[in-house]
């Protein structure tokens, strides 16, 4: 490349073709600043760009990461009236997508009339990667039924979906279309894919044989099997899959060594932890160095383990400043060791770094709850009231028939709410005669114990799991998704279901897996 920008620059008033083929250069070799930088040139010196000039500008721009770049050529691109182009509209889109502008990736993608493989890649994988997975499965199938053949990129964002809301019979079936169109064959991207839906759909089974069968493993598809040992409580096998990843010769990330830290947090793991952590802080590579993901790992670790001084000395002593990821997992950690006064201090700077996060509020009104201080509480939710802050409903999911149930907590909306609620009333009964008894003070809230129990019988989780009990036939394992914490009376409640119907509950809260069966689960009560 330099000693074609040499030639180019000996050259008398190149043609926008050269302009052209020397920015093409720069974005395939991957030096985005250098193309930007030439198109910045052909602009001062009034060179005319043409229509082959800002598909490699646009593809530059998203390299670059520079979104006032980037709209910036965009204005151009509408000056000159080239916006219906289809491939400058495909790279506007992909570019838009790196910024994570969904509503400008929309906006290019519904005005498009002729759209191509590649602007319904561009869209589909835009709502995975921002969280809107059911957009993302219907955008899919839109296109199916427009008749247009996905390839594996297209897959890969589909299954991204489907790992997100946990759909296992979506992505299996989404997976064998798939492969009938030819699409996926010894794509390491989409078996990377599909390890990542089996690992956040609870079946481990199905993950660790796909991740021994695969003809070539990348160090994503090591961290995801890794990072799915610890997530569904098997932290030994995740840190002897690791060790067997260091003697393979496959070099770690940072990925890799945030899914080692949470196995060491899932089980306890104080010391391997530490020794983990000092491996990163003290090594050469400079791509190993700890982040703020990391410290935040550490700070659970220490926490979820009582050690909540330790913690915050760690904090304290972080040559990074602590962002509000770190305070909240101290302000966890206080809530449930009932640490009122490191809780309160670690809540002050968080309501700095991040006032109108409604979890922050929420955690610190849930441990004031805890330790019975009703005041505290009704000044915190006072406050979220004044701020107008408002608290994330709790809702369950479940896949049935290759459809999401939603369930929030005390649902009566449901087409089967008369069954469920019929079906949970007289499994609530037989399991306390197992010796199941509601745990009143999971009911954050200060009312009488017949009120906290009939609040507690209709949390969401409890709902779908009776629905999967109600649906789903023989011995099938029963997935729940729950978008916040399961509590403490859900997973007594989960346990003891398991035990009596002899059926096997997966239960994925915000935090990890819960595999509940003969009426142990996975974490051992630690979560």
């Amino acid at each position: 490349m330099s000693y074609a920008r040499k030639l180019f620059d000996e050259m008398h008033k190149p043609r926008a073709y050269l302009w052209n083929t020397l920015i093409k250069g720069y974005v395939k070799y991957e030096i985005p600043c250098q193309a930007v930088g030439l198109y910045r040139d052909m602009h001062v010196l009034g060179v005319r760009p043409d229509p082959f000039t800002f598909p490699y500008v646009v593809k530059a721009c998203g390299e670059f990461w520079d979104a006032s770049v980037g709209a910036a050529v965009h204005v151009v691109v509408l000056k000159f009236g080239l916006e219906f182009i289809a491939m400058v509209r495909t790279e506007l889109m992909i570019m838009y997508v790196k910024f994570g502008e969904l509503e400008c990736t929309e906006k290019l993608f519904f005005s498009m009339v002729d759209r191509d493989l590649v602007a319904w890649n561009a869209l589909i994988s835009a709502y995975a990667q921002n969280g809107y997975a059911v957009n993302a499965l219907r955008l899919f199938h839109e296109m199916r039924v427009g008749g247009i053949s996905p390839d594996g990129v297209t897959v890969v964002s589909a299954l991204s979906a489907c790992s997100q809301l946990g759909c296992l019979e979506t992505a299996m079936e989404l997976y064998e279309f798939g492969k009938r169109e030819g699409s996926v064959k010894g794509n390491v991207m989409v078996d990377n894919a599909r390890l990542d839906v089996y690992v956040k759909c609870g079946c481990m089974d199905m993950a660790s044989e796909l991740f021994n069968r695969m003809p070539y493993r990348n160090v994503i598809s090591w961290s995801t099997m890794i990072g799915g040992y610890a997530m569904n409580g098997e932290s030994g096998r995740a840190l002897k899959l690791f060790s067997r990843m260091q003697y393979e010769g496959v070099q770690p990330n940072s990925v890799t060594f945030l899914a080692v830290l949470c196995a060491c947090s899932h089980a306890g793991l104080v010391r391997e932890g530490w020794n983990y952590f000092n491996y990163m802080t003290y090594s050469d590579n400079c791509y190993l160095k700890p982040r703020k993901e990391h410290y935040a790992c550490m700070v659970d670790l220490l926490g979820r383990s009582g050690h909540l001084e330790e913690a915050y000395n760690f904090i304290r002593s972080m040559p990074i400043e602590p962002d509000a990821g770190v305070w909240a997992t101290l302000l966890g950690a206080c809530a449930i060791y009932h640490n009122i006064d490191l809780g309160q201090h670690a809540a002050d700077m968080l309501f700095e770094l991040s006032p109108d996060i409604a979890s922050y509020h929420v955690l610190l009104s849930n441990m004031y709850a805890a330790a019975g201080r009703w005041r505290c509480v009704a000044k915190v939710r006072h406050k979220m009231r004044k701020k107008g802050v408002r608290k994330v409903a709790a809702y369950s999911s479940i896949e049935f028939n290759g459809q999401i149930h939603i369930l929030y907590a005390g649902d009566r909306w449901h087409p089967q709410t008369a069954r469920i609620y019929k079906n949970l009333k007289e499994l609530i009964e037989k399991i306390k005669t197992w010796g199941y008894s509601p745990k009143a003070d999971s009911v954050l809230h200060d009312v009488d114990m017949e009120e906290r129990e009939e609040t507690l019988s209709t949390h969401s989780e409890k709902l779908a799991i009776v629905f999967g009990l109600i649906n789903i036939e023989g011995q099938m394992p029963i997935r729940v998704m729950k978008n916040l914490r399961t509590c403490d009376d859900c997973h007594t409640f989960a346990k003891m279901v398991s035990k009596m119907t002899m059926r096997e509950i997966i239960l994925r809260d915000k935090s990890r897996f819960h595999h509940f069966k003969h009426g142990f689960c996975s974490c051992n009560d630690f979560w």
